[in-house]
């Protein structure tokens, strides 16, 4: 465990070198008194800021995750129910493709004001948007995984007898696991944004209303917490994603080790 652990230091030595350096010059600057504190305060009032509001960032962290994944799953399930679908049928393909690409060109923001109109501030039109926001890059990275299927195992499956369900066990699912996983990794970043916007445009709890909250106060050491916390969530998803990815294709990590 310490080797990887070292080993994993060692990797990230110019990415820890490059935010020591960010974080050098951001208090440089914050003490120096070229921006005033109020409208950039210092890393170290930052973290000073997370660790008196911890228990608030806790319980609000606590709604935007349980909103995150459940809109994760969903999306994840209309992603992949969408892809074999549309796989299956060209039909399908030909006719929702272009809308699927439509829902991608309106910002969320732009949506989010809308289904709290229609379904309240609880947590469905936050679901509703995180769904939105998650099953495009898993529906379009199984689509893409689907068709650069070998065709001649798939040829060979089929003169064997076997029925699609078979060709899509054996042949296309194992071949686009790769694709899945790239798609899920981003998805899962996108479902904490999600939420956070939905939170942010009308609720009760969460990071978003918290974030609502410190920036009338203008509290901007909080927000920066806030901010960090949120980005950390996303990366912690990120990161279970790969853990997942590695457990489900071992083999194509043995590389590396």
């Amino acid at each position: 465990m310490t080797e990887r652990l070292v080993n994993m230091l060692k990797r990230n030595i110019p990415s820890i070198i490059a935010i020591a350096v960010l974080l050098l010059v951001w208090q440089l600057i914050c003490v120096s008194g070229l921006i005033p504190s109020y409208m950039l305060p210092s890393p170290v009032k930052v973290v000073q800021a997370f660790v008196n509001e911890l228990p608030l960032l806790w319980e609000n962290s606590l709604i935007t995750l349980q909103e995150a994944f459940i809109g994760l799953a969903l999306g994840v399930f209309v992603g992949f129910l969408a892809a074999v679908l549309m796989d299956a049928f060209d039909v399908l393909y030909k006719a929702f493709y272009p809308l699927l690409i439509i829902t991608q060109t309106i910002p969320a923001v732009a949506i989010a004001p809308l289904l709290v109109l229609w379904f309240g501030y609880e947590m469905t039109p936050k679901i509703i948007l995180i769904v939105i926001c998650t099953f495009f890059p898993v529906t379009v990275g199984l689509l893409d995984g689907f068709r650069s299927a070998d065709k001649d195992a798939i040829g060979l499956l089929r003169s064997m007898g076997a029925g699609r369900l078979h060709i899509f066990r054996y042949i296309k699912f194992p071949s686009a696991l790769p694709q899945f996983f790239s798609g899920l990794r981003i998805a899962a970043a996108y479902s904490v944004v999600g939420a956070v916007i939905s939170e942010w445009l009308g609720g009760f709890g969460g990071l978003g209303v918290y974030m609502t909250r410190v920036k009338k106060a203008f509290a901007f050491d909080k927000m920066f917490a806030v901010i960090i916390l949120i980005s950390g969530i996303s990366l912690a998803l990120m990161a279970l994603v790969g853990f997942m990815e590695k457990k489900c294709m071992p083999y194509r990590h043995l590389k590396n080790k």
